[in-house]
């Protein structure tokens, strides 16, 4: 008769199951193997049983917290109750949703021209902070890009001449090419003139420097468009982000889609894998309803036709 596995050894071996699968696994590869030493500090033995498992969850300091662990055991012993049919899933919901998703806000064409134009307040004077921070943002606003994908970009990351981007897989995302617009191809080639001006012997290889030549920090982004969001008096809440800008981009190809009442269900996977989603319900996350969306669903019921084709 084999030895019954540890928890220990359960853990690893579904980590190891779902990395296979292609999961990112971006906490559950340090969360879950602290539920197997929780279990040995209190002298568990057997298969993990429901209150266990709560136990442990209940250890995170807040309730969203808390629910995600609660998910990620939930998914962890479903998995092994094939192995150990004893092993109990504890109850859903216990500690509420483990994700809550923030107001988002979408932008308006004129609000975008407006948050570019006012990068021209940025200094030093005829330094390279308001040409670099006014190219980042036009970039995520066009192309749905995250921040992150933006700063590691690389100078051979981009093909001047097919008007592309190549990205590498990150921690949460696949890799892929992002097709650009001509004006977004000029627009980076204006900048990458302007930084070779300024900057002419760096040895960095990245696309996007910062004033002294460094390549360019998160903190430098968000500090500049919190100073813009101040200069704009976008002090409302929900405030605009810069993740919005995310968001805006997918709402805005719905709404030009059902304008032209195009078939969404099939732009729907086109637009998930341009934005690097491993699962297209990652996709759904980023749409919300705006007037101007619901005009045009509004419509197609009051002609008899499907909101969606």
């Amino acid at each position: 008769m084999k030895t019954p596995r540890s928890l220990a050894q359960a853990v690893a071996l579904y980590l190891e199951s779902r990395r296979q699968l292609g999961f990112a696994l971006k906490n559950e590869h340090r969360a879950l193997p602290g539920l197997a030493r929780y279990a040995r500090s209190r002298g568990h033995r057997g298969p993990l049983t429901r209150a266990l498992a709560v136990a442990w969850a209940a250890q995170s300091p807040s309730r969203p917290q808390r629910a995600c662990r609660l998910n990620m055991v939930r998914r962890f012993t479903r998995f092994w109750q094939a192995w150990d049919p004893a092993t109990e899933t504890p109850p859903s919901g216990l500690f509420g949703p483990g994700y809550h998703r923030r107001p988002v806000h979408i932008y308006s064409e004129q609000e975008i021209g407006a948050l570019l134009h006012a990068t021209a307040c940025l200094g030093p004077a005829g330094g390279l902070r308001a040409v670099t921070v006014r190219t980042v943002l036009g970039l995520l606003a066009c192309t749905g890009m995250r921040i992150s994908e933006a700063l590691h970009l690389q100078r051979q990351d981009v093909d001047w001449l097919q008007g592309c981007l190549t990205l590498a897989p990150g921690k949460s995302a696949q890799g892929r090419t992002i097709v650009l617009h001509p004006s977004t191809v000029a627009a980076l080639r204006a900048y990458a003139r302007r930084r070779d001006q300024i900057h002419p012997a760096t040895a960095s290889t990245a696309f996007f420097l910062c004033t002294v030549g460094r390549p360019l920090a998160y903190s430098t982004v968000r500090d500049a468009f919190l100073q813009l969001r101040q200069h704009l008096g976008w002090t409302q809440p929900p405030r605009p982000r810069l993740h919005d800008l995310r968001h805006t981009f997918a709402v805005r190809r719905l709404l030009d889609w059902s304008r032209r009442e195009q078939p969404i269900g099939d732009l729907i996977l086109s637009l998930s894998a341009y934005l690097g989603h491993r699962q297209v319900t990652d996709t759904y996350w980023y749409f919300s309803a705006i007037p101007e969306l619901l005009e045009v669903v509004r419509d197609r019921f009051e002609r008899g036709a499907p909101p969606w084709l």
